[in-house]
């Protein structure tokens, strides 16, 4: 086998209906020096066999049983069996454009071995994209296409998971897939931000990402809004919290779901909110407190809980007359 460049980390987990088509674009990179490590997740339909129907055909494709349940143990050992100076994912229900794997090389070797590759992505699906992910899909290609994904990091996961790539020596220093934290992809962002990687962001789109009901994201409890909460609230206080003052901003299911943590840590924090209706209330033993005045300790960092687009513009406006710095005095959750 010639020297291996690209290792592809591929989880599989009754995946048949799909596999084939994703295997097929992967056959097709006009890239040749991959391997493919797909560690099949106890799948209970054909997914074992297509595996090594294909390994049969090519010996780059290499299939492997997992040792345990679940994506982060099977990244775990497609890792710790990968051969190549780059690493990156792929989910078995996708589809690779035929330049993926060049594009993001060719990027690489022109960077830094800190730096990550970052493509565009495309939602696909039967019956249509639904709006959210649709938007989901247009807000991630925007921080992609100014590499700027880092700006956003506590809103939402802001590298895709099967459309990075880093060298082995990055992806090791950042701690790989060693830790057990879900949502995985979102954990691995969070350290690929918190060890300083440059982000080149390469304006294409190279995945196409199949979205239907019964998709992980969908349905598996690793993926809930808690979930999300939690990890950006453990990388918030690890991170960016400067030890000074927080204020919760936005007493909806997300503002009270970040103020329970913070009670469980025993942080204090002040509590505001735009809703008339809860103003003066006691949540927690915390008085909820008129946001429009803004009367808070100028040292304060502000985690923003609120989601509505009529309401965060403002909320912006508010903080930028009062000269707050976006990421250091103040934090979108949302």
């Amino acid at each position: 086998m010639d020297k291996i460049i690209v290792s592809i980390l591929m989880p599989v987990y009754n995946e048949a209906l799909y596999l084939e088509e994703c295997l097929d674009s992967i056959l097709k990179q006009d890239f040749t020096s991959w391997e493919l490590i797909a560690v099949d997740d106890f799948s209970t339909d054909a997914s074992w066999e297509i595996l090594q129907a294909y390994a049969d055909k090519d010996h780059r494709i290499r299939p492997l049983k997992n040792s345990s349940k679940g994506i982060i143990p099977a990244l775990k050992n497609a890792f710790s069996k990968s051969k190549g100076t780059y690493l990156t994912r792929m989910d078995a229900d996708d589809i690779m454009t035929s330049d993926k794997l060049s594009t993001m090389v060719d990027m690489l070797t022109k960077n830094d071995k800190q730096a990550i590759a970052v493509g565009l992505v495309s939602y696909f699906a039967k019956d249509g994209v639904s709006d959210g992910y649709r938007k989901y899909e247009q807000w991630l290609n925007e921080l992609t296409t100014t590499s700027s994904n880092f700006t956003d990091i506590y809103k939402e996961c802001v590298i895709p998971s099967p459309c990075w790539m880093t060298s082995k020596y990055n992806l090791q220093r950042c701690g790989a897939f060693d830790s057990d934290r879900y949502p995985e992809d979102y954990d691995l962002s969070f350290r690929f931000y918190s060890h300083r990687c440059s982000v080149i962001g390469i304006p294409k789109i190279l995945h196409k990402w199949r979205d239907y009901p019964t998709r992980s994201s969908r349905v598996d409890p690793h993926y809930s809004d808690n979930r999300f909460l939690d990890l950006k609230l453990h990388y918030f206080l690890k991170k960016d919290w400067n030890k000074k003052p927080l204020v919760i901003w936005g007493a909806g299911k997300k503002g009270k779901f970040i103020a329970r943590y913070l009670l469980e840590q025993k942080i204090n924090f002040s509590w505001i909110c735009n809703n008339k209706s809860k103003i003066g209330k006691n949540i927690y033993g915390v008085v909820l407190n008129d946001s429009k005045p803004l009367s808070v300790d100028e040292n304060s960092q502000i985690i923003i809980a609120v989601a509505s687009k009529n309401t965060t513009g403002s909320i912006k406006l508010k903080l930028d007359r009062q000269r707050y710095i976006k990421n250091k005095d103040y934090f979108w959750f949302c």
